[in-house]
C-alpha cells in the first residue's frame, strides 16, 4: 500500500477571524501548518503563543515582492490557504495612527497580497492546491470594489491555476472578533430574517446561498473543501458550506 503524501499547509490571513480557526483545525488534524503573521505585527507575541498552543509553526515571512517565491521553494507547501482581507475601517484606523492607509486597501491587500501567493505557487515545481476565501456575490456581475477584486482573483485562478477551490461565504458572524463590526452584525440579522421569509415563500435556493455563517462553521468548510483532491468542485458556496 502506497503511503499518503505528506500535507504541508501555509495559511495567509491566519490572524483573521476565519483564518485563525482554519489554522487551529489544521493543527488539530495533525497537519504540518505554517501560520503566517506579519513580522511587524504588534500582536506577534500573542500569535506566537497561539501557534505554540495549537501545534502550529509561526511564519513571519515579510510581504515583499518575490519574497514568497524563494520561501515556497524552501518550504514546499502542498496547500496554500489564501484568506486575506481588509476593511475600509481598518484603513482609516491605520491612517489615524499615523500609518499609510494606502497599504490597507482592497487593491493592495485583498488583491495584491493574494496574487503574490498565487504567482509564487505557480512557480513551484509541484503546484500546490490553492484555497481562496472569496465572497458571495463575486462573479461577472460583481458590484463594488470589494467584490470586483474577488472576481479578478477568481478569474486568474480559473485561467491559470489547475488545482484550486474558491469558497464564497455570505455574512460571517459569531463571537470573538478583534474588530467590532456592528453594521455587519445588523446586516447579517436583517439578511437572515429576510431570507428566512423568502425560504417560506419558495426562495430556498436564494436563502441558502446568502444566509450568514459563523467563523467556526466557515473554517470547517474551508478545511474540508481545501483538503479534497484536484478533481473536486472549483467553487463552493451556499448550503454546501453549512453542511460540512
Amino acid at each position: 500500500m502506497s503511503k499518503a503524501p505528506t500535507i504541508r499547509a501555509f495559511v495567509a490571513g491566519a490572524t483573521g477571524y476565519t483564518g485563525r480557526e482554519v489554522a487551529r483545525l489544521l493543527g488539530e488534524k495533525g497537519i504540518e501548518t505554517h501560520m503566517h503573521v506579519r513580522p511587524d505585527s504588534s500582536d506577534l507575541d500573542r500569535w506566537g503563543e497561539y501557534a505554540s498552543q495549537h501545534g502550529l509553526t509561526l511564519d513571519t515571512t515579510p510581504w515583499r515582492a518575490q519574497a514568497f517565491d524563494s520561501h515556497f521553494e524552501k518550504l514546499n507547501p502542498t496547500h496554500i490557504f489564501a484568506l486575506l482581507g481588509t476593511t475600509k475601517a481598518r484603513a482609516k484606523r491605520v491612517g489615524r495612527a499615523g500609518g499609510d492607509a494606502s497599504l490597507n486597501t482592497y487593491e493592495t491587500v485583498d488583491y495584491g497580497l493574494t496574487m503574490e501567493l498565487f504567482e509564487a505557487g505557480l512557480k513551484m515545481n509541484a503546484t500546490p492546491r490553492f484555497i481562496y476565501l472569496s465572497s458571495a456575490g463575486s462573479g461577472e456581475s460583481a458590484k463594488g470594489a470589494y467584490l470586483k477584486v474577488r472576481h479578478r482573483i477568481e478569474s486568474s485562478l480559473e485561467k491559470s491555476y489547475a488545482n484550486y477551490v474558491t469558497i464564497r461565504p455570505s455574512f460571517i458572524t459569531g463571537a470573538g472578533r478583534d474588530d467590532n463590526r456592528p453594521m455587519e452584525r445588523v446586516g447579517a440579522a436583517l439578511s437572515d430574517g429576510l431570507l428566512g421569509t423568502l425560504g417560506l415563500l419558495g426562495g430556498r435556493r436564494l436563502r441558502n446561498r446568502y444566509r450568514s455563517i459563523t467563523n467556526v462553521q466557515l473554517a470547517r468548510a474551508v478545511v474540508h473543501f481545501g483538503l479534497l483532491d484536484s478533481g473536486s468542485e472549483k467553487i463552493v458556496e451556499g448550503e454546501s458550506l453549512h453542511d460540512v
